[in-house]
């Protein structure tokens, strides 16, 4: 009993150590940096950069030192692609469409975006990428076949391969992911969790070489309502969101947290705000304490794990990426912003 008494004072301490070190937020900054007519829902934070892309072929990146925003458009066969997903690596970045045709682009030698895979069909439609380094990659969509469509490169993203069905798990009817905000896959060290729109949780634990898949409390009852984005801390702490965008004030199963890497998870703030969320992030160098999220509903904070949020502001987005412990650069319908924490 004296050594758990011991425990409890300790990590009491060190709980308040670590609020003192790192006060709450109050309030945020937002500052406008660009307009355009163009929904943006992928963001990828890079070196002195975040990356962008959006429909209407639009991509480009955002240069953390001046927000000076550049930004083209990309056409295939005389129509623009939806881009809903960006990753990169230490030398390359990378776009990928959603809908028929799937259109995934890399840096090329010239600078230019070149094509480097193509799927069409029916039922084709990608939602996310991510890298798990310089040589392995990763993109997800919805099922096709059975089980849901995952790509792997193992070569720094010059030729991407698609898994086939019978080395993963058996999809639900309808499974796929909800394109909102490019956080459906989240990576930390050689493990990938992905979150689909029935509420189930993916996992691997070696680069998705093997997959195995659990149901959260999360329980799809309508074909809006399920998980859009999914954080990681480190290899065992991690946060869900979701709800349902048409209906975005209802606050019941759509928070979840794990803190023991994937194998189970609990609902958290049931019944209370935050709604519906499309994107959700830890804040960097918290310990996993501290979490932002965001939807067209405005910017809400926690600062006990999920436990309870508060609105910061009602400015709407759709995902957000921090660019260090206090700032991010956030992007929604026609416009990016910069996000300033106090």
């Amino acid at each position: 009993m004296r050594r758990v008494i011991w425990i409890f004072y300790f990590g009491l301490f060190w709980a308040c150590a670590e609020t003192s070190e790192s006060p709450p937020f109050q309030s945020v900054e937002i500052k406008m940096i660009y307009e355009d007519s163009t929904s943006i829902r992928a963001l990828e934070f890079m070196p002195g950069s975040v990356g962008f892309a959006g429909n209407n072929g639009l991509f480009g990146s955002v240069d953390l030192q001046n927000l000076r925003v550049r930004s083209q458009r990309m056409t295939h066969l005389e129509s623009f692609p939806e881009f809903r997903a960006v990753a990169h690596t230490s030398t390359d970045f990378f776009m990928l469409s959603a809908g028929d045709p799937a259109l995934l682009y890399k840096t090329g030698d010239s600078g230019t975006m070149e094509l480097v895979y193509q799927e069409s069909g029916p039922d084709v439609f990608y939602d996310s990428m991510a890298f798990w380094d310089d040589s392995n990659g990763i993109a997800i969509g919805d099922a096709m076949g059975g089980c849901l469509s995952i790509l792997i490169s193992r070569d720094g993203g010059k030729h991407w391969t698609k898994t086939p069905c019978d080395r993963l798990p058996e999809a639900l009817t309808g499974e796929g992911a909800f394109a909102a905000s490019d956080t459906n896959i989240a990576i930390s060290g050689d493990y990938c969790w992905v979150a689909s729109n029935k509420g189930r949780i993916y996992f691997s634990a070696d680069k998705g070489e093997t997959w195995e898949v659990r149901q959260s409390p999360v329980i799809s009852s309508t074909d809006t309502f399920g998980l859009y984005s999914l954080a990681f801390y480190n290899t065992e702490i991690g946060y869900a969101v979701g709800g349902d965008y048409t209906r975005p004030e209802e606050n019941i199963s759509n928070k979840i947290s794990t803190s023991d890497g994937g194998k189970t998870w609990s609902l958290r703030a049931q019944g209370e705000p935050p709604g519906y969320l499309s994107c959700v992030q830890f804040v960097p160098g918290r310990n996993g304490r501290d979490l932002v999220g965001v939807s067209f509903n405005g910017i809400f904070y926690s600062q006990n794990y999920g436990q309870t949020w508060n609105l910061l502001d009602s400015e709407g987005f759709y995902s957000f990426r921090f660019t260090n412990d206090t700032v991010a650069i956030a992007s929604g319908r026609n416009r990016i912003a910069e996000l300033r924490f106090k």
